[in-house]
């Protein structure tokens, strides 16, 4: 296919694509996508590329995210002349003591394995791109409408179901795990992209696109780090991080809520809430036993003050 820039079309055309696909975007947006559709040699008619303007009513945190379809995913990837689509179906890590109304199948993570060509060797070898649900599945806050008729948070939460997630969770979460596969394999054609179903989670909680790629780069320099299969964690002395294998991960934490004060575990808890939710994610069983240990040591702490 030829590149589509706003110089290909007609001026009806440009109208078009920014009466509908763009018609969030404000003129340098607009321009920006245009440019960048034309870059990546995707059609906005097909629905190959979309623009996703995030915090349209604030103009400090306004960003726009370039999303690129599945179907334009691939034709970026054949183009690339040492891709192959994967060969087998998505794995899947699932839990049955997971499934609740966040989590219909009690998906921890996906993976899926594309196929790239050496091109010293011309050998091909397999990529792999992982997405955890928790980090990816659309949760928002539940609300009620009172008896004044105003609505109010429940204090629940409930998975979004305006798109697919309820419908097809594993789709919806392999999709992610694809695009992770391709930028980690072609990362000059794929960083700065997005899925989608990438951004279902954002559109939700309405974080900045600023923030979005800021999660994707420290998810890539933590790669670069060797945390890929561990848990990154800080133990005191300063609060500097630790890539801990997930293997040891519970042992190291068990000894260091034995060995230290309740008052330090419950600074160490706080300071290390996310590690502990990937963890739980990544292995539900080890981490209640860690969850328990913490809760028995802080709430001990609690009883001696109380007396």
């Amino acid at each position: 296919m030829n590149a589509i820039t706003k110089f290909d079309l007609t001026a009806r055309q440009v109208t078009l694509v920014k009466e509908t696909v763009a018609k969030d975007c404000n003129a340098d947006e607009f321009n920006l996508f245009m440019e960048v559709a034309r870059a990546k040699g995707l059609d906005p008619f097909l629905g190959q590329i979309i623009p996703m303007v995030f915090s349209k009513g604030n103009a400090a945190k306004r960003k726009m995210t370039i999303i690129v379809s599945r179907d334009g995913q691939r034709v970026i990837a054949q183009r690339c002349g040492d891709y192959r689509p994967a060969s087998k179906p998505p794995q899947y890590d699932a839990d049955k003591s997971m499934i609740s109304p966040l989590n219909p199948q009690g998906i921890i993570s996906a993976t899926v394995y594309l196929w790239k060509q050496d091109p010293k060797t011309s050998d091909w070898y397999e990529v792999a791109g992982q997405a955890f649900w928790e980090e990816f599945a659309p949760v928002k806050d539940e609300w009620t409408e009172g008896d004044d008729g105003r609505s109010r948070k429940t204090g629940k939460q409930k998975l979004d179901d305006s798109g697919n997630w309820c419908r097809m969770p594993r789709l919806m979460i392999s999709k992610c795990a694809e695009m992770q596969a391709l930028r980690a394999g072609w990362p000059e054609q794929f960083t700065g992209l997005y899925d989608e179903a990438e951004m279902d989670r954002a559109k939700v909680i309405d974080l900045s696109a600023t923030e979005i790629v800021e999660h994707d780069k420290q998810e890539s320099r933590l790669k670069a780090v060797g945390a890929k299969d561990a848990i990154t964690v800080t133990w005191g002395d300063g609060w500097t991080l630790e890539n801990v294998p997930l293997g040891q991960f519970a042992d190291r934490a068990l000894e260091f809520v034995k060995n230290e004060t309740p008052d330090t575990i419950a600074k160490w808890r706080d300071a290390n809430r996310e590690p502990l939710r990937e963890f739980w994610a990544r292995n539900p069983g080890d981490a209640l036993e860690v969850k328990k240990a913490l809760e028995a040591k802080i709430a001990g702490n609690h009883v001696l003050m109380a007396g």
